[in-house]
């Protein structure tokens, strides 16, 4: 038995199809339980009683709760849910769970015990979403108030996971390969995911020491939910291989290397990326150089270096077209204007 679709709809929040399908534990297990392996920090169980108690529900018959599944396909077209069923079971490898890991993990426990019943039925919500930024959105909705994984966790696994960074120029490494093999031209991970987090927010701050992690958690899935992700040109895919292409130059690699420039260019480009797209690497770099020449003249006593240099990059790029015709001088003008105090 395969899977099998009996329901499909469009869900105009991400532009994406949906449904409703059935299949049961043997599938589920032999098809659905690898997937589990994409995320390697999801995948340990959580010590909760519920999963204890599920366990047990399961040996017992239970009806477990909707596991949902997710794929990404730019050009896929279905008509009815027989396409969807064909499609799914084609390309069930391909898949990402993006509510139910634990769920499956309490399955394969079970599935170990005697009385376990491997021909028992169990339902799935299936998307598939034409980008990686849309089904990290549809993800972030889905877990919203779990305490097993911050939002902040949830992205960073998503970029590791959903993002092919195999064919690019220069390497992302993560906090433990960075402290175990670290590279020079390197890329972190834990960057990345920040500049993500600004992508998705349209907002470079996202983090703040004075506020409590569980608040600022609710701050930032408010913000992610209250993006209008269909109005997005561009997708985080876009920014990830321009800075990879141009960061050829040296000088543009060292400055993508500080965090904060980076979160600042992943908000400034969504509305410059027309512009700044089919600018080459050298020329960016003497623009970065400009920049710095800028902020270097802004009193470091008297500003929140971090929050400012967040800030300015973003209007930096963000004013690109405008502000990369003018000199250091005129640009540090601008600069204080933005940093006055008011």
């Amino acid at each position: 038995m395969g899977l099998t679709i009996y329901n499909l709809a469009k869900d105009n929040v991400i532009n994406s199809f949906v449904g409703i399908g059935q299949a049961n534990y043997d599938y589920t297990l032999e098809k659905i339980c690898p997937l589990i392996n994409k995320f390697e920090e999801q995948r340990k169980l959580l010590d909760n009683r519920f999963y204890d108690r599920l366990e047990r529900d399961i040996l017992k018959g239970c009806l477990m709760p909707p596991i949902t599944i997710a794929f990404v396909d730019e050009i896929i077209n279905l008509n009815n849910a027989e396409e969807f069923t064909i499609y799914i079971n084609d390309n069930i490898s391909k898949g990402f769970v993006l509510d139910g890991i634990q769920r499956l993990n309490t399955l394969l426990r079970a599935s170990k015990k005697e009385e376990f019943e491997k021909g028992k039925e169990i339902f799935f919500n299936i998307i598939i979403a034409d980008n990686k930024d849309k089904l990290l959105y549809r993800m972030i909705t889905l877990n919203n108030g779990s305490k097993g994984m911050t939002p902040r966790h949830q992205i960073e696994i998503l970029t590791q996971e959903l993002f092919d960074f195999s064919s690019l120029q220069h390497k992302i490494q993560t906090e433990k390969e960075k402290s175990t093999n670290p590279i020079k031209e390197a890329f972190s991970l834990a960057d990345i995911s920040k500049g993500y987090i600004a992508f998705l927010t349209s907002n470079v701050h996202n983090e703040n020491s004075k506020i409590i992690d569980e608040k600022m958690d609710q701050i930032l899935i408010g913000r992610i939910l209250d993006t209008n992700i269909n109005s997005y040109e561009i997708q985080f895919d876009d920014i990830v291989h321009y800075v990879d292409r141009v960061s050829i130059n040296e000088k543009n690699r060292v400055w993508f290397q500080l965090a904060n420039n980076f979160i600042g260019f992943c908000v400034g480009f969504r509305k410059s990326h027309r512009y700044i797209l089919n600018l080459e690497a050298d020329f960016l770099a003497q623009m970065f150089e400009n920049f710095e020449i800028a902020f270097k003249a802004m009193k470091t006593s008297k500003i929140n270096i971090g929050k400012y240099r967040r800030e300015l990059s973003k209007y930096f790029i963000e004013n690109a077209e405008q502000l990369f015709k003018e000199d250091a001088e005129f640009l540090t003008e601008r600069f204080f204007e933005q940093t006055v105090t008011e």
